[in-house]
């Protein structure tokens, strides 16, 4: 059997990583939740632009998602940190992450008479926290632990023909196994929806897949244009990509073959195992968030040109098909199938190395972002404006 080291938590989720979590509630509390992120080793700080001035179907999802990562099995422990006056609902977060299990404490800036002030009490939190996570131990976890993000970016014309059908092997792998593997991305199902929605496991779920991306095409239609233009990406049109329709086609091989078993909206945690659907777009900052409010323990990233983007606190596995950008941008991969093309391995082979690769990491290898840090630039999905 298939296992990994990972941190079993008290609700029975397993982390890969054991990280305190430092999450501000609203853009104004990102600079002091920076900053303690930076004094204490073993934490990491996730910040945002949202939490104020919003609609209240917005400030309802900012306190979902906030909920989801404080949740999410990668972190021992939370630190939210608060402005005073914004309007997500921070006893409702704290209630929704202590439901996991977790020691959650909150500062207030206004309370606590300013930045510098609240900088020293929540490093004094923080390091407590720190400690007391230190103590938790791995254990042997199957394969069936593993909730795996499935993203793309950056891509090209090597992408659907080589990097993303690997991803689809180790999906399937892992579903098969008792595991979750999640889906977003609806952008990226345009031209090729009808497709998608042959994948799922009832008629019930393929209509509410072809409704989820004529609702993404609606928000467009909205403001009086096709998102056309928008996607394909000026990056995707300079890789070789014509039509939304092309990278769509590349984009779903990520799935694999495995029975899609529910949809969900943005940031929702899945209530079923294996392949599911997560309403989000395809830019990394709102879509690696919205993975990881879901729950998930690691990510898979095919990109084609080199998107360089990890994520605070789950780990992101790169992958490229593209020689070029595999020796261009090695700083940010952490792994090569450009043999696929090259005609030097095969797709189930690649496959299968990647779920290896899947393994190490989630037992404690670090991953390129993870190293070089570019894990910061995160937000959260909203439907309307700031007002």
């Amino acid at each position: 059997m298939m296992e990994f080291q990972g941190y079993r938590r008290p609700d029975g989720q397993v982390g890969t990583r054991n990280y305190v979590g430092i999450l501000s509630t609203v853009v104004c509390a990102n600079e002091v939740a920076e900053d303690i992120a930076r004094q204490v080793d073993g934490a990491v700080s996730f910040t945002h632009h949202q939490g104020c001035c919003q609609t209240p179907l917005d400030i309802q999802r900012v306190n979902a998602v906030l909920i989801g990562l404080g949740s999410n099995p990668n972190l021992a422990s939370v630190l939210l940190v608060s402005l005073g006056c914004e309007s997500t609902a921070i006893e409702e977060i704290v209630a929704g992450i202590r439901k996991t299990g977790k020691r959650v404490e909150v500062i207030t800036i206004q309370e606590h008479g300013g930045a510098a002030r609240t900088r020293a009490e929540g490093t004094r939190i923080v390091e407590d926290m720190v400690s007391d996570a230190s103590s938790q131990k791995t254990e042997a976890c199957p394969l069936s632990d593993i909730v795996l993000g499935l993203k793309c970016g950056s891509s090209d014309t090597t992408q659907g023909l080589s990097a993303t059908p690997v991803i689809g092997v180790a999906s399937d792998r892992i579903v098969a196994a008792g595991g979750t593997s999640v889906l977003g991305e609806v952008t990226e199902f345009i031209g090729a929806e009808h497709i998608v929605a042959r994948h799922a496991a009832n008629e019930t779920i393929g209509k509410q897949i072809i409704a989820m991306v004529n609702r993404m095409e609606g928000r467009a239609k909205a403001v009086g244009c096709d998102m056309r233009g928008g996607q394909p990406t000026g990056g995707n049109i300079k890789g070789g990509l014509s039509t939304i329709e092309e990278k769509s086609l590349g984009a779903i091989a990520k799935a694999g073959t495995a029975p899609i078993q529910a949809v969900y909206e943005y940031g929702v945690k899945p209530t079923v195992k294996g392949l599911v659907v997560m309403d989000s777009p395809g830019r990394e900052p709102e879509i690696l968030t919205g993975l990881a409010a879901a729950g998930c323990n690691l990510i898979a990233f095919a990109t084609g040109r080199g998107a360089p983007q990890g994520f605070p606190f789950v780990p992101v596995v790169k992958l490229t098909g593209n020689a070029q950008t595999w020796e261009r941008m090695h700083d940010h991969m952490d792994m090569s199938v450009a043999g696929i093309i090259e005609g030097t391995e095969s797709i189930p082979e690649a496959g299968e190395r990647l779920l290896d690769r899947i393994l190490e990491v989630a037992s404690g290898a670090r991953t390129r972002s993870e190293i070089t840090g570019y894990t910061r630039a995160m937000d959260i999905y909203v439907l309307g404006p700031v007002i």
